[in-house]
């Protein structure tokens, strides 16, 4: 058995990805050069460090149940990950196993041959998770599956006005998929994002891990970990690209007129883009970490949060920002404005979500359930302001906890709490109508709940860990994007 240091370093990134530890993964990918090694991420599963010590501790479990003689004594108490590591507790804990198994030989042979002798044989526990009914699971006629990205496909988004799917993957492209036409495969733009070295251009190798469609469908705009934003037309020719953060892109959103980009970089700055110049309006240099969210408040002004736990909401304009929020003891992963941008919603590493007002300081609500990290929040289409008025407007947190949380964030209280997921919850979105809600988990599986009684209306289980779903605009498609390098999309049409 060999292994290179390579390998075991890919392995790691891995882990620290799929765990959330999103900016501990990119300083250990650069220090490491994981981008100069030749291992292809999307024939790699999920969960494959995890798995490999999974084994290597069977093994070791295995080392101390086996006796000389091929004997096997099943172990009282099983072996801790520290533990197996430790030598001197291993030999302790075969010794021990050992004199078990002397014991229980001396008592076999002292009942050899006598009368009901009874043979125990232990109960068959199964580890299989209930099934879901069928009229819940989502038959595979019913999903077209998205083959051409090479690694990792973090994010997913469809146009406002046409059927066409975007996606950002590892393997530094963005694609376009047209899904009007239902007949046969549908077609693939392959946006490559490239920098200029020694005079020509090569592929970046850097994650493209953001992407936002302006309001009319007309351009995307895409963020990267080479630090560039680029915007694209529908035909997959590059419009402009935006060369200003050092270093990646974490977040970027066209605002709606749809005259300006926002993004969030690594660099501790937020940057309002010129969309038809491709010229940067102004930077803003007010956190002291890097910037991981930024959402618009109204055209010119706009929210943005950080791994140094502020949240400040600034505007096009003015050299310093118009509130600050502070209250998270943990870096802030996500911002959204309410559909009215009355309310701003944060979440959290640790482990709250919380509810500000442009009128006060402190949160209008601290909401305390989860008990891990909250990843990404929504607020639904719904309320004063938007298309579905006559709804109440509600609040979705999804979290490393396995669970999804639908708040009244009036009352303050959480409605439904979604427990069907196993593994983290990545992502969450609300359907145009605001009836239902998609969720997507690392345990393969996207989810669709009524928002009103948060019972499970349909299921679909994928072949990796869910980073992103979303909606189209006409309510009856959901795409979702996968660690596995694929990305699919589910027709709820007449089901």
């Amino acid at each position: 058995m060999a292994f290179s240091s390579d390998e075991l370093n890919f392995l790691v990134y891995r882990y620290l990805q799929e765990s959330g530890f999103q900016h501990s993964a990119y300083t250990f990918g650069i220090e490491s050069h994981i981008s100069q090694s030749n291992i292809n991420g999307a024939l790699v599963p999920p969960a494959a460090l995890i798995s490999i010590i999974q084994k290597g501790l069977h093994y070791t479990e295995a080392e101390i149940c086996v006796g000389e003689d091929g004997s096997e004594q099943r172990l009282t108490e099983s072996l801790s990950l520290i533990d197996a590591v430790m030598p001197e507790i291993v030999a302790s804990r075969q010794s021990q196993n050992q004199q078990k198994q002397s014991v229980v030989k001396n008592e076999a042979q002292e009942t050899n041959g006598e009368e009901g002798a009874a043979t125990v044989t232990p109960a068959v526990t199964s580890t299989e998770t209930m099934e879901l009914d069928s009229s819940i699971e989502i038959p595979a006629e019913k999903s077209t599956i998205l083959k051409g990205h090479e690694s990792e496909v973090f994010i997913c988004a469809w146009n406002p006005t046409t059927d066409l799917l975007a996606s950002g993957s590892g393997d530094s492209t963005a694609r376009i998929w047209d899904m009007a036409d239902s007949s046969g495969s549908p077609s693939q733009l392959i946006l490559r994002h490239c920098i200029q070295k020694g005079g020509t251009e090569v592929p970046s190798n850097k994650d493209v891990t953001s992407l936002d469609w302006n309001c009319d469908g007309t351009l995307l705009a895409t963020g990267s970990y080479d630090g560039y934003a680029r915007i694209w037309m529908t035909n997959g020719r590059i419009s402009s690209t935006l060369g200003q953060h050092k270093g990646p892109i974490f977040a970027l959103k066209w605002n709606k007129r749809g005259n300006y980009i926002l993004s969030a970089g690594v660099d501790k700055t937020t940057i309002i883009w010129d969309a038809a110049s491709g010229q940067c309006n102004q930077q803003f240099a007010f956190h002291t970490a890097p910037a991981l969210d930024v959402d618009w408040q109204s055209n010119s002004s706009f929210a943005s949060c950080s791994t140094d736990q502020c949240i400040h909401v600034c505007r096009l304009g003015l050299d310093r920002p118009v509130k600050s929020f502070q209250g998270h003891t943990n870096e802030v992963n996500a911002i959204k404005w309410d559909p009215q941008g009355n309310l701003l919603a944060s979440c959290s590493d640790d482990m709250t979500l919380k509810i500000w007002s442009m009128k006060q300081d402190t949160c209008v609500h601290d909401l305390q359930a989860h008990n891990k990290e909250i990843y990404t929040i929504k607020w639904s289409p719904t309320g004063p302001g938007t298309a579905n008025p006559n709804m109440n407007l509600i609040l979705a947190s999804a979290s490393f906890d396995s669970t999804v949380r639908l708040w009244d964030v009036e009352r303050g209280a959480c409605i439904h709490t979604l427990t069907k997921h196993t593994e983290p919850v990545y992502s969450v979105a609300f359907s145009p109508d605001g009836k239902f809600l998609a969720s997507g988990s690392f345990d393969k599986c996207v989810h669709i709940w009524s928002t009103q009684s948060g019972q499970l209306v349909h299921s679909y289980k994928g072949t990796g860990g869910i980073f992103e779903v979303c909606w189209n605009s006409r309510g009856d498609k959901v795409g979702a994007s996968a660690s596995d390098g694929s990305v699919f999309v589910l027709d709820l049409r007449k089901l």
